[in-house]
């Protein structure tokens, strides 16, 4: 199979420009793709499509006829992006984490905000994912966000926007794990040889920023992943990130409050828990809290969580920023408490409940995307230009019914990667996910979930509607590594160069040990930085001259 006939159609393509070269950090693994045997590559695709099987890599498919679970479509031609650019995605994200955690705690605290009428409070106020019940909540050392998924496009100008935020129950970071493992498999000369930065830390890494939330009396918490069970469309990953941490698997029924605690149901009686990593969405924590009718929660949850005996992540309450029409306004709020201009800029986003916005959004329902503001898998959304005058219609007369629950947004061309199809390679639309940890330090996983539209044509990349996945690699190259290293920065890179000599790995990881030790030594002039109200330091700095108001 080779790339000669590959045509990138005036997209911006993550693995070639327009006159059909290879971009940097891409030139080894299309040398390679282009030196297989014949038919090799496809044998290469369907074993790791056997691989991932094997793995029960599977998500359960609501009201499918072809039964609960199936395999997440998996192409091995990897997403690659330079680590030139993965430096801003990496400074904006951390930016945007932050100014919305600030949000998040104003919004249930003193409202400064909205009295400043930085973002309109009747928005806040009406928004189905604001929970009254967290007003005065104090979470453990002022962090609300704890686990973020934020999924990022880039347009044919080659530049990345956010397209929105996933602060409750972000999923699909498994996938990145597992996608991971089997591309080393595939690849592992070509990985070896490219320097990409790592991302199996990640289950340490959330470890780490879970047992930061327990009481500073307990020196050894009890952590639980908190599940709906086996029937959600996420359990593997519930599963399999409380395997890979080593703690306890959890629903509902297995816990129950005690005596002001939290304790787990054991063989050997009632065991205390200390944090919960929750993959359940607030509705359903505490029936005595939000809804009565849920079986999934724990009675009296919230109760003990106000009284500081139990943490959770991610906080209750931290919905209200994935409100779309709330994200429009997430660049006023970085200003807001930040005083900085926004690094990582939102799509262009019309506000249906804005008059003006609205009679823009009827007249060009054609050109537009038009989002439900609290849908998500790619449901409560049309894309006008694909779609038919009855659509249309429909979607008009919602937006004219509700419209703030609607917002719109012009149809981007989202980037495209090759990906396999049948026996040659075709463009597909992709966006990313990385995800990110607030903890004692703002961690942003190095990539993150490259999501693939698989139909020809189409936009939508959600796996619920027909998309796959690719892994992403961030590539180091050396001239990136030593801007990097000579930044006020805490992070060390790895400095190799892309190689075709395998024998050469050796010396250069020898090489790389000896920089990162001498790297380790040398002190850290950046400031430690912004402060959260009523919490400690947190290592997040982007401007030492600012402070959070």
């Amino acid at each position: 199979m080779k790339f000669s006939n590959y045509l990138t159609q005036g997209f911006y393509d993550e693995l070639f420009d327009d006159y059909g070269t290879p971009r940097p950090g891409a030139e080894l693994l299309i040398k390679k793709i282009e030196s297989l045997p014949e038919n090799d590559l496809l044998h290469k695709q369907k074993s790791a499509e056997t691989a991932l099987l094997q793995l029960g890599n599977t998500f359960a498919v609501y009201g499918s006829e072809e039964g609960t679970e199936k395999i997440l479509p998996f192409d091995i031609i990897p997403r690659i992006i330079e680590d030139r650019d993965w430096q801003i995605l990496e400074r904006g994200l951390r930016q945007r984490i932050y100014a919305l955690n600030l949000f998040i705690n104003d919004i249930y605290h003193d409202k400064k905000i909205l009295k400043d009428k930085v973002v309109p409070e009747d928005l806040v106020m009406s928004s189905t994912t604001y929970r009254k019940q967290c007003e005065g909540l104090k979470p453990p050392k002022g962090i609300w966000c704890h686990i973020t998924g934020t999924d990022l496009i880039r347009d044919k100008d080659g530049k990345f926007y956010v397209l929105e935020d996933n602060m409750r129950c972000p999923s699909g970071v498994s996938y990145v794990l597992e996608n991971r493992q089997v591309l080393k498999r595939t690849f592992p000369h070509v990985f070896a040889d490219s320097g990409v930065r790592p991302v199996d830390e990640y289950p340490n890494k959330l470890l780490a920023t879970l047992e930061n939330l327990a009481p500073e009396t307990v020196s050894s918490p009890k952590i639980g992943v908190l599940t709906p069970g086996m029937y959600n469309s996420a359990y593997f990953e519930h599963s399999f990130l409380a395997q890979q941490m080593g703690v306890e698997l959890v629903e509902g029924q297995d816990l129950v409050v005690s005596d002001g605690f939290v304790y787990m149901r054991t063989t050997r009686g009632l065991q205390r828990i200390d944090v919960i990593y929750r993959r359940l969405d607030d509705d359903f924590i505490d029936p005595k809290a939000f809804r009565p009718d849920s079986m999934l929660g724990i009675p009296g949850i919230m109760d003990v969580y106000r009284s500081g005996k139990i943490a959770m992540a991610n906080a209750p309450g931290t919905g209200i920023a994935d409100d779309k029409a709330v994200y429009a306004y997430v660049p006023r709020m970085i200003k807001y408490y930040m005083d900085e201009d926004t690094i990582l800029p939102n799509v262009p986003t019309f506000i249906c409940r804005e008059e003006r916005d609205r009679a823009h959004v009827l007249a060009n329902l054609d050109k537009l995307v038009v989002k439900a503001a609290n849908e998500s898998g790619g449901y409560g959304m049309m894309i006008g230009p694909h779609a038919s005058p009855e659509e249309r219609e429909k979607f008009a007369l919602l937006i004219q019914k509700d419209p703030r629950n609607y917002i719109a947004q012009p149809t981007i061309s989202l980037s495209r990667a090759p990906t396999i199809v049948g026996d040659h390679f075709e463009g597909r639309h992709v966006d990313l996910r990385p995800y990110i940890l607030y903890g004692e330090d703002i961690y942003v996983m190095p990539g993150g979930l490259t999501r693939v539209a698989l139909k020809k044509g189409s936009l939508v990349v959600n796996s619920s509607q027909g998309g796959g996945t690719k892994d992403t690699w961030v590539i180091n190259s050396e001239s990136d590594a030593n801007i990097y290293n000579n930044s006020d920065t805490d992070r060390d890179m790895d400095k190799d160069n892309i190689s075709d000599k395998t024998e050469a790995n050796e010396n250069k990881a020898n090489e790389n040990k000896a920089n990162e030790t001498k790297a380790s030594n040398q002190q850290d002039h950046s400031p430690k930085l912004y402060f959260l109200p009523d919490q400690e330091k947190h290592h997040y700095s982007l401007n030492p001259t600012i402070k959070a108001r």
